[in-house]
């Protein structure tokens, strides 16, 4: 058996055939389903702070996307936004979940308002956490830059070693002193699995991928926007112009926080999110209603 699914395997892991793909999810807690999308080199265990707080309030759901995780490659190496999208709608009807608050960090944060466009009626409210969608030269990550350079993208695997991979967390982390071996262990092994460095360069390299971001005012859910200060993948002035955008939203920014809030930070990310599904205190009943 695969030791890396047992290791990043627990009694929550579950798995669903869809679009003829094994897709790693977990599915815990009880109350108003909160949906959890992850970003790339990352997985569904990003959201371990959130879900060990949250899961005595809510139904905590999170699953890896195509190309990464325990789901790993997909069968017809389709990595488009549209190809996520469908994964997570089906993913939602499995789980007999009609509404719900989605939560998308960087390119799952993509993958979510893009869902949110298409499906307004699915979402109660939509939380973005240094999201991607812009597609500007500033606004592209490292690690897909790199990816795109004629010799990475031919021999990704050898290069992309632990040593490499820390470095890569270390730069979307603000606090180094974070960054435990663990950790590093965590999303190096989970990327280089088999299939999925191949999947990241087909995702890169092959998908088309189309700027929908002139779309972004034909959100109509509550929109809560959560960004690190000291993102040094996607710029926070990107946040801007989500909250520029996005008619009904409102912007938290974190200093001293890098490109995972919700992972560098998850004490008082979870903290907002609650704030933000339940509603009440001193802000508008446009954002908690």
């Amino acid at each position: 058996m695969d030791e890396i699914l047992v290791k990043y395997t627990n009694g929550n892991s579950r798995f669903a055939v869809i679009d003829g793909t094994m897709v790693h999810f977990r599915d815990e807690g009880n109350g108003y389903p909160v949906v959890m999308l992850h970003g790339a080199f990352s997985s569904l265990h990003t959201f371990d702070g959130w879900v060990g707080r949250l899961k005595g309030e809510f139904r905590m759901v999170r699953y890896d996307l195509l190309g990464f995780g325990l789901t790993g490659r997909h069968a017809k190496d389709n990595y488009s936004i549209e190809a996520q999208i469908r994964i997570l709608k089906e993913l939602l009807n499995i789980l007999k979940i009609d509404r719900c608050v989605l939560c998308g960090s960087s390119l799952g944060g993509w993958i979510a308002w893009e869902f949110a466009l298409r499906y307004p009626n699915r979402l109660r409210k939509l939380v973005l956490m240094d999201a991607a969608g812009h597609l500007d030269q500033e606004s592209i990550p490292l690690p897909f830059k790199m990816a795109r350079t004629p010799f990475v993208n031919r021999v990704v695997k050898m290069v992309v070693r632990r040593n490499v991979l820390e470095q890569f967390v270390k730069q979307v982390y603000s606090n180094d002193g974070k960054v435990t071996p663990a950790l590093i262990d965590r999303y190096f092994e989970l990327f280089s699995r088999e299939g999925n460095p191949e999947a990241f360069l087909l995702m890169v390299n092959k998908t088309k991928y189309k700027d929908n971001t002139q779309k972004l005012a034909a959100i109509n859910v509550p929109t809560l926007i959560l960004w690190g200060e000291d993102d040094n993948w996607i710029p926070l002035d990107n946040a801007h112009r989500f909250l520029e955008k996005i008619p009904k939203s409102r912007l938290v920014i974190y200093e001293n926080v890098g490109h995972l809030p919700m992972e560098e930070e998850p004490e008082d990310t979870s903290i907002e999110l609650r704030r933000f599904i339940h509603g009440g205190g001193d802000q508008s009943n446009l954002f908690y209603d």
